[in-house]
């Protein structure tokens, strides 16, 4: 493994011998550095800088305080742990403190932990080590197996309550495997995977909407949302590595902790090794180090645990570590290449995307040659220049961007870049709307516009037309053979086989897997379809919701915002698609194709409980819950809970100060609960 003191002794500024009011000075700046940029990260979702060079500052802080310990401030953020819960959710206080991780950066920090292990009297202790996930740290609250609650870390002692939105998480169970723990509070980290997070970006980018730094911020914002619906199209992920409290099992090591986790159902990551010495802990450091690239999930370094926890207990922690753990943090990988030129793509919803043409380099496991600038601002913000000299990495170890410029190395050749006026491919106006971040061009038949949404559409999470690739349809648009993808199932194989390298069998395979389309779910083609904000998730809400795509056309925006996972802005994209006479024209081709438009049934497997099927709305404060966690027990019952009042609400959940809600469904002759008659529907005492 390469060690790295040399570089974080050159990176870190230590006191040495300096004036007492150059020291204060100096680590007044640190602190109020720290400061702004914890603010960013924690509470924000908006990093200003790298977790690299975070560490770095907070590093040099303590050096200064260990040197300098008059000047230490008695709030330093070297004494806390992670980020102020964030005033738009309501504060949950933990059960215990949920403690940050002492940092080792080389092997031998490692070896100076491990020390520390054996001077404490523990004799050849084995360690666990775990991948270092980067995402958002939750504290999830289950009782008698049934899901209760979850919260953010926030400082440690009190977090965000985000109840509703975990409960949307991919792979979090709503009822354990064994109801025979009366309380158990687990520790994890939502996430997530890497190739999601690409998708996410590129369609916010379509979108003009700010990207997301990397799959950390994605996941923050994501679980941060007022919306739950919002969370639930992100495709968060979750892993579990931690008992915060628990009535009923006391394993007796971190393995045994991590196999009890797995038994319940609870996500556990099994790239976790026993290591015996601190030999083998940098070795499989060194692996993992080399691994982390091919792992479909970013992480940031690896954890070493002490992996008898009764000898935890004899450690005890410090106020923001524990003393039987540290984080090995991976070292950044950045690469120095050239700018040779910015060219402009046009996506599938018009948006113009500047890439910045580079040297090939080497960076993670990959020859990079290319770096997405994603627009103007960006660009200007960076002071991107053709020529320059530029650092790059990729952000969270997938997409490959440019970090800063290295003006020092610039000779006045290079050249400034501007968006283009006309589209590079049709040559039509480009604008830029109000509260937009990307350049558009206004050209509905743009043929880069239709080149995009057809590889979108023959993608594999949409029709899935296998042999449909960039190059294939690269050469049906040039053969003016497509002019929409409803043109692709009117395809002839000698109308194939007279393109350049395509054979008889390439025709015949394509023509089946085209064929083999028509019979996709019709979730599969509305998100195909390419409706801005109805991704793979909102296909699968919306075509198990309605009866067929003319139900879904004609449905209004209270309808689509009363489906539980259908927000306003989702609901507004499917209306202002629709209402375009072309989108129109193009469903009735497809149905002529033979195309399923049919809705999917649900399947009542799939929501087991007391009030499968039923819709329910909330209104008011209910007593003695608060409604995020009242939402939660409601959906574990197999209900939906909507926004809004409307002929499909089966129950008013009636609390204190109620708005117009309650009026609407004095209207509509729908069944009014309170929490008490509710709670006797959910635990079977009673039927209304």
């Amino acid at each position: 493994m390469e060690d790295r003191k040399n570089t974080q002794q050159q990176a870190v500024a230590l006191p040495g011998e300096v004036e007492p009011e150059l020291a204060r000075r100096r680590m007044a700046q640190l602190q109020q550095d720290i400061e702004r940029f914890s603010v960013a990260y924690y509470e924000q979702d908006a990093p200003l800088v790298s977790d690299h060079e975070f560490d770095l500052l907070l590093r040099e802080l303590t050096a200064w305080e260990a040197a300098w310990p008059q000047f230490a401030a008695a709030d330093s953020p070297t004494r806390r742990v992670g980020g102020r819960a964030v005033a738009k959710f309501a504060p949950r206080r933990h059960a215990a403190p949920l403690l940050s991780l002492e940092n080792a950066f080389d092997t031998a920090d490692i070896s100076a932990f491990y020390s520390r292990l054996e001077k404490a009297g523990l004799s050849a202790p084995a360690l666990l080590a775990e991948p270092k996930m980067d995402g958002l740290s939750l504290a999830v609250t289950y009782e008698n197996g049934v899901y209760r609650s979850a919260a953010t870390r926030g400082d440690g002692i009190t977090g965000e309550d985000v109840t509703a939105n975990v409960a949307t998480i991919h792979g979090l169970p709503r009822q354990l495997r064994r109801s025979d723990i009366p309380l158990l509070i687990v520790r994890g980290e939502a996430y997530i995977p890497k190739q999601l997070f690409v998708a996410l970006n590129a369609e916010r980018e379509e979108a003009g909407e700010t990207l997301f730094a990397n799959p950390r911020n994605a996941a923050a914002g994501s679980i941060r949302q007022l919306d739950p619906a919002v969370t639930a199209s992100r495709g968060l992920h979750v892993f579990f590595y931690d008992i915060v409290s628990c009535e009923g099992a006391q394993p007796a090591s971190q393995q045994e902790l991590l196999a009890l986790l797995d038994e319940l159902g609870l996500p556990v990551n099994h790239e976790a090794r026993l290591c015996h010495g601190v030999t083998e802990a940098e070795a499989y450091l060194a692996e993992m180090t080399e691994k982390r690239h091919r792992l479909p999930y970013d992480i940031d370094g690896m954890v070493l645990k002490l992996n008898d926890i009764a000898s935890r207990a004899r450690l005890g922690s410090t106020s923001k570590y524990p003393r039987w753990a540290i984080a090995y943090k991976f070292p950044p990988e950045q690469a120095e290449t050239v700018v040779e030129d910015i060219v402009v793509s046009v996506g599938r919803t018009g948006a113009l995307t500047p890439t910045a043409w580079l040297q090939p380099v080497a960076l993670a496991g990959s020859t990079i040659s290319r770096a997405t600038l994603h627009n103007e601002d960006n660009i200007r913000e960076k002071d991107i220049r053709i020529g320059d000299h530029v650092l790059i990495q990729k952000a969270g170890d997938v997409i490959p961007e440019v970090v800063r410029v290295l003006i020092e190395k610039r000779d006045g050749s290079e050249q400034l870049f501007a968006m283009p006026q006309q589209c590079p491919q049709c040559g039509s106006p480009v604008v830029r709307r109000d509260g937009e971040a990307a350049h558009r061009c206004t050209n509905a038949h743009c043929p880069a516009r239709l080149y995009e949404q057809i590889v979108h559409f023959a993608a594999k999470p949409a029709m899935d037309i296998d042999g449909l690739g960039p190059a294939v349809v690269r050469q049906l648009l040039d053969a003016s053979l497509v002019h929409d993808v409803a043109d692709l199932y009117h395809l002839q194989q000698e109308q194939l086989t007279a393109l350049p390298r395509f054979g008889v069998k390439s025709a015949e395979n394509l023509l089946a897997a085209i064929e083999k389309s028509r019979t996709n779910p019709l979730s599969r083609l509305l998100f195909a379809l390419g409706i801005r904000h109805v991704g793979e998730r909102a296909g699968k809400v919306l075509a198990a919701h309605f009866a067929d795509i003319d139900a879904l056309m004609a449905a209004d925006q209270e309808e689509l915002v009363a489906i539980d996972e259908i927000g306003a802005v989702i609901a507004g994209s499917i209306i202002d698609y629709f209402a375009q006479p072309a989108n129109r024209v193009l469903i009735e081709r497809l149905r002529e194709a033979g195309l399923n438009l049919r809705g999917e049934a649900r399947s009542d497997a799939a929501r087991p409980g007391a009030l499968h099927g039923r819709t329910v709305v909330i209104s008011g404060t209910l007593p003695g819950i608060e409604r995020d966690a009242a939402k939660a027990r409601l959906e574990a019952a197999g209900a939906k809970v909507s926004g809004s009042v409307s002929r499909r609400t089966d129950y008013l959940l009636l609390g204190e100060n109620p708005g117009s809600k309650l009026e609407k469904a004095q209207e509509l002759g729908i069944a009014v609960l309170d929490w008490p008659s509710m709670l006797a529907l959910l635990e079977g005492d009673g039927d209304a």
